[in-house]
């Protein structure tokens, strides 16, 4: 599954930041295990092996439960293989991405005759958000992470990604947390809210919006702020029109209803 590569991508690009999420502690060292294991060799994109202090941290990513051989088959089987390999202590976690539907049991052992295997589960919809939203690595788990409101969630997301300093760091954790939310909500609510705080953050932009606040003050008008905004969005809005972008594009990217854009065609044709 895509998305389960590209939590793969993020955990071994930044293998001590997941280290320090699943086990609580930040280790002096990461190194990461290749994930074909011998004796028929078996090989998931979806599997980091990530070898710390003194034991080996396995983690799996399922975008759902449900998988053939099943899930706690397959931990079991990794196991052995570990430490048939290794011969450390084995950390096994699952981070399932979405809920099951509701006659899907989530095992967390293996238990067949006098044989028992355990290990953990994380379910992204029961873990708060908190943790993630202040770090730009596991940011792009917060969007399916437990919240009462989805779209104010996705929206406090967009704007932590806005306050990464360094550009390309910003881009990538932007396409991460875009790819990543795809999985829960609708495409276009998606862009609308990225490319939306992308125009907030232009210089004209913010020009216009400071000419309309100065001019609420100067007045006396507590609602300048408001105005200034709105002042800016329909000028930008205006030279999209200009350039004959459609009316629905223009909707998309500045959340103006198509009556509104249709008002301004008249004051910019």
């Amino acid at each position: 599954m895509p998305f389960d590569n590209l939590c793969k991508l993020i955990a071994e690009k930044h293998p001590d930041r997941f280290v320090t999420w699943i086990l609580g502690s930040t280790p002096t060292s990461v190194k990461i295990l290749k994930s074909e294991l011998s004796i028929e060799p078996i090989r998931a994109d979806s599997v980091t092996f990530l070898q710390t202090a003194g034991r080996i941290l396995h983690l799996e990513f399922q975008t759902t439960w449900t998988s053939d051989p099943p899930m706690p088959l397959r931990l079991l089987d990794y196991w052995v293989r570990l430490h048939r390999l290794y011969r450390l202590p084995i950390t096994q976690v699952v981070v399932v991405l979405l809920p099951p539907s509701e006659d899907t049991t989530i095992e967390s052992s293996f238990q067949l005759e006098s044989t028992r295997h355990e290990f953990q589960v994380i379910k992204l919809w029961e873990q708060d958000p908190t943790e993630f939203l202040q770090d730009p690595v596991l940011l792009p788990f917060a969007v399916l992470a437990q919240t009462q409101n989805s779209e104010a969630l996705l929206t406090q997301v967009a704007q932590q990604v806005r306050e990464i300093a360094p550009i390309q760091q910003r881009q990538e954790v932007s396409s991460y947390v875009q790819l990543m939310a795809g999985l829960k909500y609708d495409k276009r609510e998606v862009r609308r809210i990225f490319r939306e705080g992308m125009m907030r953050e232009s210089v004209i932009f913010q020009e216009i919006l400071q000419e309309g606040r100065q001019e609420g003050r100067q007045e006396g008008r507590q609602e300048g702020r408001q105005e200034g905004e709105q002042l800016a969005i329909e000028r930008i809005a205006g030279n999209m029109l200009l350039k004959e972008m459609s009316p629905d594009t223009i909707a998309e990217l500045t959340g103006l209803s198509l009556e509104q854009i249709e008002q301004l065609r008249s004051q910019y044709s």
